[in-house]
């Protein structure tokens, strides 16, 4: 079984039938009126669909019935999303720098960030890590789409969203070791009720 991660910028119908499709989840732009974190292309997404299916071959069906930038994803939950109910996602997106080896991006983004992740957003409710393997369409690179899980009143308010001012500079000297600042792109999504 595999995941793609669909990244899409258009308005258009969200739905998707392909053959060995074990799931689907369709989390569109949050619209709110004063997001807490949004940066590069984040305005300007419509939507995520993350689908996790037999086999990535069904690739081209995918894209021809919902078209977006589609990434073939290794995915882990560093923390386990809790099933409370309607949760807002704040996804992340970005390259790796030409700058860092495949060796010190994923040891700067998975063995010194992930960690920290928790002092940074006490109050999250989950945390997922797709590693993107390839495009599989012409897509800009984005090597990370990382989702992470909120209660709305937690990420609205900054004073709940973020931990420590420590744990707060800690995220900002640890970001070089896996992105730039000016490539991270981010926004707040929903999540439609299947």
């Amino acid at each position: 079984m595999e995941k793609l991660d669909l990244l899409v910028w258009d308005d258009q119908p969200m739905t998707v039938d392909v053959p060995g499709l074990r799931s689907l989840t369709v989390s569109t732009a949050a619209g709110l009126e004063k997001p807490s974190i949004l940066m590069g292309r984040g305005s300007e997404l419509k939507a995520l669909l993350e689908l996790w299916v037999d086999s990535y071959d069904v690739w081209r069906d995918v894209v021809d019935q919902v078209p977006g930038d589609l990434y073939l994803v290794t995915s882990s939950e560093p923390q386990q999303r809790s099933d409370t109910p309607g949760l807002l996602t704040h996804l992340s997106f970005f390259p790796k720098p030409d700058r860092l080896t495949d060796a010190e991006f994923f040891r700067g983004w998975h063995e010194v960030h992930t960690p920290t992740t928790g002092d940074l957003h006490p109050l999250r409710q989950g945390y997922t890590r797709d590693a993107v393997a390839r495009a599989l369409t012409d897509s800009p690179p984005v090597r990370g789409i990382v989702s992470e899980y909120f209660v709305t009143e937690d990420y609205l308010d900054p004073s709940r969203l973020f931990g420590s001012k420590e744990a707060l500079q800690a995220s900002v000297e640890e970001l070089p070791l896996y992105a730039d600042f000016a490539d991270v792109s981010s926004c707040p999504l929903y999540a439609l009720e299947p």
